[in-house]
């Protein structure tokens, strides 16, 4: 009974998570799927390996339909020996995207009871967080890995602080399960920010014990944590060890080039621009966006609806009232410092409350964790609005410039003002109720002060968004003047929602101390108004309306014309779809140098941008490139056929030597690709400078299948062959009747080894070594894992049986 009487609360609110998630995202139980953008395109690019992997029931780690190629590691691919991947299926059982929101929910009441918080108030923290609208728009967007890895932050945050609060086996447990689960997630920016604020946690930590002289417990935490580290990591070796050989080749490693795509000097040293880098760069005005969630416009596609200026803008330029209300329920308000958002990252203003109060009124240091924490994750969102301190991240810290998005790391602070908020409202309920009045007094003023700051300044805003250039030059003065006026609207509509809750809450709290309300009555209501301040703007972006059939998400792309007249050629060739360069949907149907990637290949993105968007049609005949997919005056797609493609592999008669990365580039601007093989020298040694090329020679492709291609060459003499299929160091093996020869990259991207005279079967095949050790390293991780569980359990079952 007693157990029972330990457990239940927990139980109930991990039932109350669960009911909540799908209330929330009610349409699963329906059997409809939220439509996400960025999953379509994924699926559009994954779909090859998806289609393989159904056929022949293993993975081909390799796919051809994007970018000309490229390994699958960042594709959806599963590695052997994944326990770590069952075991977080088990937890995410819900319906996505129910799933998310649930661990969300799970993850932060398990660091809330951490803090010992009671169940109650850790319950409605856990709903605040969860219910934070950037959490709540990636999921509506289609960012599942962005979620998988914030879900379980604070899981990891949790068992570093039991094993600095000396609880060895049960901290060094969570640590170990909650960090390989993070790491499994796979969205490693997520995971670098996380460790960011790990460091101020261990540093607070090791202060403590550094002043209170505790050496020697302070090295068991390390010791502890260094292993659960290490066990998380090997668990996850596979994928960590293929994405790490993946990333030198892709657009997130440093470029070899020393000159940009117009002859100018490149004067970067970062792996991507500082521009590329810094594109989404939070506003430091903009950040009170966080205690009034349309502050600055919203989104890009703002319901405003009729009692909007535009409306009757519209109403009176002659427009019917329909069309007018149709057009006013997506407008771009936004009007903040960043291209595109989808919705403000709002924190909740109760929250902010209550964090506040938390800053006054709670004893406990570790407070100045979390705020830090927040405080220098704003700072870092600013990007190039503060650029002092970014430029030095960028320049200086190691693996900073490998992410971009900036404004993304505000995930901290939407994780850190919970954890103060519910600290505060913990606290409250300690204190004598002179404490509590100077608390609700001092943070009342100090909420009410910004709001009434911020409502003063209002007619010093330009209300001018990024785009409104365009609007003036399309639709003219009065729409762009209907338009602000909006944005005006909004900015003091949202002041004055938040000054009423912030009204609210501090009445609530007020009449706790006049015993007017019981305590868990006061806590309720405090919980419901957190709820209620997040879930009704969380509503604006993300609701039923953003669910579709099943079908249209597992089928995401529909054939057009253009599409169907190229599928009719059932030979081998690629597809440039020139106004979609960098979506998924032609990848979803054919083999094309385009796709959807955050971490697309390198060199093909060079090619993009230093020849092909010069027309330098020679690279698109090398490629293979047969059909160009383009658009009329009309809008309407057709296919056009390169009649010049080089096809899937053919004999050259000389080299061309260059001697850097440079030179290769500068070598592509004009060349005979059919008849001349650029090559590296400085980094590939090929003996014969120059082949006879024997007129009847000939290469066919045989077989194919995306990790085996299988040709037939009949050639006279030796000679050097070019294959149109990305060079990739790290696994393709080449093959000339069964003996491996070697693999040269000519041509900037492509393949190409010397092949005997005669008839020879040729094959490549990708036999990626790094799966193999990963997962031969993730399977003795994961036996250890389960001793070290089974024998921390002995352990704690045993000792609890001793105070018996």
């Amino acid at each position: 009974m007693k157990v029972l009487n330990k457990f239940y609360p927990h139980a109930l609110a991990i039932l109350g998570f669960v009911v909540i998630s799908l209330i929330y995202f009610y349409p699963v139980l329906q059997g409809k799927q939220i439509f996400q953008s960025d999953i379509a395109q994924f699926t559009g690019m994954a779909k090859e390996q998806n289609d393989f992997r159904a056929i022949e029931h293993q993975e081909p780690y390799w796919t051809n339909a994007a970018f000309g190629g490229m390994p699958t590691y960042q594709l959806g691919a599963k590695y052997p020996h994944d326990y770590i991947g069952a075991l977080d299926d088990a937890i995410r059982f819900l319906p996505r995207p129910a799933d998310y929101l649930f661990l969300y929910f799970l993850g932060f009441y398990g660091l809330l009871l951490v803090l010992k918080i009671d169940p109650l108030k850790a319950f409605f923290g856990a709903i605040a967080f969860g219910f934070s609208t950037y959490l709540i728009i990636i999921l509506g967007v289609g960012h599942n890995a962005k979620a998988h890895a914030i879900g379980y932050m604070p899981m990891v945050i949790a068992g570093f602080i039991l094993v600095f609060q000396r609880k060895y086996i049960l901290g060094g447990l969570v640590t170990l399960f909650a960090t390989a689960l993070e790491i499994n997630a796979n969205h490693f920016q997520m995971t670098y920010y996380l460790l960011l604020l790990l460091l101020i946690l261990i540093g607070y930590y090791s202060y403590q014990a550094i002043k209170e002289k505790q050496y020697k417990d302070l090295g068991k935490s390390f010791g502890i944590l260094a292993i659960a580290g290490i066990l998380a990591i090997g668990a996850n070796a596979t994928n960590l060890l293929a994405t790490s050989e993946y990333a030198a080749f892709s657009i997130r490693n440093k470029s070899e080039l020393t000159f940009n795509p117009d002859g100018s000097k490149s004067t970067t040293n970062s792996a991507m621009t500082r521009e590329y880098i810094t594109e989404y760069s939070y506003g430091i005005m903009e950040s009170f966006n966080l205690i009034a969630p349309r502050l600055f416009g919203g989104s890009n596609s703002e319901a405003l609806g009729k009692d909007s200026t535009m409306f009757e803008f519209m109403v009176g330029q002659g427009v019917p009232e329909d069309q007018a209300a149709d057009f006013t329920n997506g407008l771009p308000t936004y009007w903040g410092d960043q291209p595109i958002v989808a919705a403000p990252a709002y924190i909740g203003v109760v929250v902010f409350f209550l964090a506040v109060l938390a800053l006054f009124i709670d004893k406990r240091k570790i407070k100045y964790v979390f705020f830090g924490g927040a405080m220098f994750a704003l700072v870092l969102s600013w990007g190039k609005n503060f650029s002092l301190v970014t430029d030095f991240f960028i320049d200086y810290i190691p693996m900073y410039d490998k992410f971009r998005a900036v404004s993304s790391i505000q995930v901290i602070l939407e994780l850190c003002f919970p954890v103060l908020a519910i600290m505060g409202l913990q606290s409250f309920f300690t204190l004598e109720k002179p404490q509590q009045t100077k608390g609700i007094l001092h943070t009342a003023l100090f909420g009410l002060g910004v709001m009434l700051i911020l409502f003063i300044s209002k007619g010093a805003w330009s209300y001018a968004g990024s785009n409104d250039g365009l609007y003036l030059q399309n639709y003219g003065a009065g729409f762009v003047d209907a338009l602000k006026a909006d944005r005006m609207s909004l900015y003091t509509a949202d002041l004055l929602r938040s000054s009423f809750f912030i009204v609210v809450i501090a009445a609530v709290l007020w009449f706790y101390t006049q015993k007017r309300l019981a305590q868990n009555t006061a806590i309720i209501l405090v919980g419901v108004l957190m709820i209620f301040d997040l879930f009704f703007v969380d509503k604006k972006y993300v609701s039923g309306k953003d669910f579709v059939s099943g079908s249209e998400v597992d089928i995401p792309f529909q054939e057009k014309m253009s599409d169907i007249q190229i599928l009719k050629d059932p030979s081998n060739y690629r597809v440039f779809e020139v106004q979609d360069l960098l979506g998924g949907r032609a990848s979803y149907f054919h083999k094309s140098i385009g796709g959807y990637s955050a971490v697309r290949p390198r060199r093909m993105q060079q090619l993009f941008d230093y020849q092909i968007s010069k027309n330098n049609i020679e690279v698109l005949d090398f490629l293979n490139v047969k059909y160009i997919i383009q658009t009329d005056k009309e809008g309407k797609e057709f296919p056009t056929v390169n009649p010049n493609a080089n096809g899937n592999a053919w004999f050259v008669s000389q080299i061309k030597p260059v001697a850097s990365a440079d030179e290769e580039m500068k070598a592509l601007d004009k060349f005979d690709s059919k008849n001349v093989a650029i090559v590296n020298t400085k980094e590939f040694t090929i003996q014969n400078k120059s082949f006879v090329k024997d007129a009847s020679a000939v290469i066919t492709l045989d077989a194919y299948k995306p990790n085996h291609l299988t040709y037939t060459s009949t050639n006279a003499t030796t000679g050097l062959a070019v294959f149109s299929e990305m060079y990739y160091a790290k696994g393709w093996k080449a093959y000339v009747e069964g003996k491996e020869t070697p693999i040269y990259r000519v041509d900037y991207v492509l393949r190409a080894i010397e092949i005997p005279a005669g008839k020879q079967k040729v094959e490549f095949k990708f036999e990626p070594e790094v799966v193999q050790t990963g997962s031969t390293i993730a399977l003795i991780s994961s036996i250890g894992m389960l001793l070290l569980l089974v024998g921390g359990i002995y352990v704690e079952r045993k000792k609890i049986k001793k105070v018996e």
